[in-house]
């Protein structure tokens, strides 16, 4: 285990009331290669995500005009519970852009790392934390609620990486996001480097994880271990390359693993998935964590027994905690009993032993031939046609109620 009971404690005492979740779907999402919302499917995602009671939705940028700064305008004149945050460069002119939308926050970003700085700033270090500076405290000369964005932080030089969210906290801002911009940081590194800024900075902080290594959503929990309070995200993952931290999957990661239950309307995730996927183009994968059509799945006849006597055998929680429903798949891995409890709970007919061993024998078969799990139209052909075989004529010599097909 991660940590003994003891440690547990300890962090869900100091952390259970702190953690924010901040969704980005309609900044960073909306920068996945290929992805357009149109401005009503912003609109209606906005309302989701209030709705789902996420504390704060990153809306845009409004120095890109035009269609893009008219929605976060109409986005922050919804009323919605939710902070609206608008993303920034490090300079006055996007955050007078920020401040014509009326929005309650701003996320000022620039690079921290020398890479970025040599090769795409053209500038110092030293110019990084002038320009940070000065556009910070713009900022909240206009009290808005300032994050800072270290870009490119996981590759970053630690001691000037220290000293940028040093200068950032004494110009005002609120909290530092940490971007795991190319996603390369694992949760051992993540851990000890987002230890390492709180205590010597004592600014509160965002990560902001990327998932080029499969490993976005661990990363985001290790910041969160190392006492990190903001959790940036987007609906399904979407986001540069291979996405971002995944909403649905720190949400229930942090109230299933961390013990951390925030009180989000999680019922709403299916729901939210599919918009958000026929919205972006992009197909919702069967197996996506905690949202695929497959999570409550279950077709191997070991597994299938299980979670007919108890569901808890083979599922973390309830399926439509995240607005799905369990499904017994019937196919090549069935076993009896999924057979039994198939025919029992939705066609209403009790096999015996004999029966369900037969018909288990014809679904296997069939399973293998069409490369598939069947159909419930298929199962019924199946018991039709062994019924009939065995001299049984359906509502005459058969004691059991005609079966409509």
């Amino acid at each position: 285990m991660l940590w003994d009971t003891m440690d547990r404690e300890w962090f869900l005492q100091d952390n259970a009331k702190k953690i924010h979740i901040v969704d980005t779907t309609l900044r960073d999402g909306e920068q996945t290669a290929g992805v357009v919302f149109a401005n009503e499917e912003k609109i209606r995602i906005a309302r989701y995500l209030d709705a789902m009671g996420i504390d704060q939705i990153e809306a845009g940028i409004p120095v890109m005009g035009g269609a893009e700064k008219e929605c976060i305008k109409r986005i922050v004149n919804l009323g919605l519970k939710s902070s609206i945050m608008a993303w920034n460069r490090a300079n006055i002119q996007d955050i007078k852009e920020s401040i014509d939308c009326g929005v309650d926050s701003v996320a000022i970003s620039i690079s921290t790392s020398d890479i970025h700085i040599e090769h795409k700033l053209h500038t110092t270090r030293e110019d990084v934390l002038r320009r940070m500076s000065d556009a910070v405290k713009y900022a909240k000369d206009h009290e808005l609620y300032v994050s800072v964005n270290a870009e490119d932080a996981s590759r970053s030089n630690m001691e000037f990486l220290t000293e940028f969210a040093l200068v950032a906290k004494r110009a005002g801002a609120n909290r530092l996001r940490f971007c795991d911009t190319v996603g390369i940081l694992n949760p051992l590194t993540t851990y000890r480097y987002i230890k390492t800024l709180i205590n010597a900075v004592g600014l509160e902080i965002e990560m902001h994880t990327h998932n080029d290594f499969g490993m976005a959503t661990a990363n985001a929990l290790a910041g969160v271990y190392a006492e990190a309070n903001y959790v940036g995200v987007t609906i399904n993952g979407l986001g540069e390359r291979a996405g971002n931290a995944c909403l649905q999957e720190v949400i229930m990661s942090l109230k299933y693993l961390l013990n951390i239950d925030l009180q989000y309307d999680t019922t709403l995730f299916r729901e939210v998935a599919l918009y958000v996927a026929r919205a972006s183009g992009r197909i919702l994968p069967v197996s996506k964590p905690i949202v695929g059509a497959n999570i409550f799945a279950h077709e191997s006849g070991i597994h299938g027994d299980g979670v007919i006597k108890n569901p808890l055998t083979y599922e973390v929680f309830e399926p439509e905690e995240v607005g799905l429903e369990r499904q017994i798949v019937i196919g090549k891995h069935s076993g009896s009993a999924s057979i039994r409890f198939k025919f029992a709970t939705e066609y209403g007919i009790q096999l015996t032993d004999e029966e369900t061993q037969d018909i288990l024998s014809r679904v296997r078969q069939m399973s293998v031939d069409m490369k598939r799990s069947l159909f419930d139209k298929e199962l019924m052909y199946i018991y039709e046609e062994y019924i009939m075989e065995r001299g049984v004529k359906l509502g005459q010599d058969d004691s059991r109620e005609n079966i409509i097909l």
